[in-house]
């Protein structure tokens, strides 16, 4: 008889399908357990106050009082809670250091304050502080073996594919960040993340989690559009780069008043006058923005589209700069459709889905620094592979105006002191 052999790699892949599926169903309802929380406090804080209360709730004068309160809440939450909130993520990519579980309530409190009180930053970059931390501790425990940046990389990929419905932004993000490899190597090392990305993107489905599908037009290519997504992409990523020289010098002025109190509800102020000028369209992570602002995109005209993309490019810089916590993608997105809106407006002859998606791929670009996630993100909103040989030649004059700008990232060489240290 001939003895049968078993590559021993792939009983190694088998075996970390179990936790890694485990991991993709516990990520997607770690986001949609906070989804919900920040839901009924968003209730709470515009719509069941403000009928108490005999106020209309969708005014902007109560936007800016609801920004301040929640910059002063948030700000708290980072001077008292254990771990001061986590990671600043103005300061940290999204795949960062793991914390220590004390540090997590902390995190998850001042994320979901953040998202119901309408300040412009997404839940990606903290809920994954959040889902590493408790998966680094659970494989610490259980499966000792595997390395902790191995078990990062499972964690950050479960969590993107339930933020985004689909395993292949985790793919591109992780194929990015691993680079090459033998014959194989790279689907070895990419599986059990993959796993867990497809299991957090079935099950935040299952659960209700919200479509992505933007009711665009179907589009038909032609020649000249080429030219019209490349300006228009780059245009896009010129607009994202003014905010990104922007991030650095505002993260030290907010700073320079030393105590998360002053700074963060300073903050909230400050995004409290934008949603005085912008309106709360402005406001929030940008998800159901985005797809509010494309069902009612024939109420707005070229000067309030370009309102709103210079007012929440300022809410995404110091909403990250004020030291509230979130990422910037969700809200790029709706900054990019919101520029492929204006170029439509300005150039009614570019078809209105290339023209959203070469404006999400720059402005995303610009800000998230990561252009398969840009490409992705513009052909997801899009809502049609059609788009995607033209956004892979725009790609590249969006690359050469971001080639010399600035990462929208800050850069510290060594821990900011705890506020008991400031004292």
């Amino acid at each position: 008889m001939t003895e049968t052999h078993v590559d021993p790699t792939r009983g190694q892949l088998a075996r970390s399908a179990v936790p890694a599926t485990l991991v993709g169903v516990g990520s997607a309802l770690i986001l949609f357990g906070v989804d919900q929380v920040a839901h009924v406090l968003h209730r709470v804080w515009w719509e069941w106050i403000p009928d108490a209360i005999g106020v209309d709730g969708e005014a902007r004068w109560w936007a800016a009082i609801i920004l301040t309160v929640t910059g002063a809440l948030v700000g708290l939450t980072l001077w008292k809670a254990p771990g001061h909130g986590g990671h600043d993520t103005a300061t940290v990519e999204l795949a960062s250091p793991p914390l220590p579980l004390r540090a997590l309530p902390g995190v998850a409190l001042a994320l979901t304050l953040g998202l119901a009180g309408g300040i412009s930053l997404g839940p990606e970059g903290p809920i994954i502080m959040v889902a590493a931390g408790i998966t680094v501790v659970l494989y610490r425990r259980f499966l000792p073996e595997v390395p902790v940046p191995v078990v990062l990389m499972i964690a950050t990929s479960a969590m993107l594919g339930a933020m985004l419905g689909t395993p292949v932004a985790a793919a591109l993000v992780l194929g990015t960040v691993l680079g090459g490899g033998g014959p194989g190597q790279m689907w070895d090392r990419l599986f059990a993340p993959l796993v867990a990305a497809g299991a957090g993107a079935i099950t935040y489905h299952l659960l209700g989690g919200a479509s992505w599908d933007m009711g665009l037009p179907a589009y038909d290519a032609a020649w000249i559009d080429l030219l019209w997504a490349s300006v228009i992409g780059a245009a896009g990523a010129a607009a994202g780069v003014v905010a990104a020289v922007a991030f650095a010098p505002a993260h030290r002025l907010f700073r320079r008043l030393r105590h998360p109190m002053a700074y963060v509800t300073l903050g909230g102020a400050l995004l409290g006058v934008l949603a005085l000028i912008g309106g709360q369209i402005t406001m929030f992570k940008g998800a159901e923005e985005t797809a509010e602002i494309l069902a009612d995109r024939d109420e707005y005209g070229a000067a309030t589209l370009a309102l709103f993309v210079v007012v929440k490019l300022a809410a995404i810089v110091i909403s990250g700069a004020a030291g509230f916590r979130g990422g910037r993608i969700f809200p790029a997105l709706f900054t990019g459709v919101t520029f492929g809106l204006l170029a439509h407006a300005l150039l009614p002859d570019v078809p209105l889905t290339l023209a959203v998606a070469a404006g999400t791929l720059g402005v995303v670009f610009a800000i998230g620094r990561d252009g398969w996630i840009a490409l992705f993100a513009a052909v997801l909103i899009a809502g049609d592979v059609g788009v995607l040989p033209i956004l892979c030649v725009a790609v590249l004059p969006v690359w050469l105006v971001l080639t010399r700008a600035p990462h929208m990232l800050v850069h510290v060489e060594a821990p900011e002191p705890a506020p008991e240290a400031r004292a």
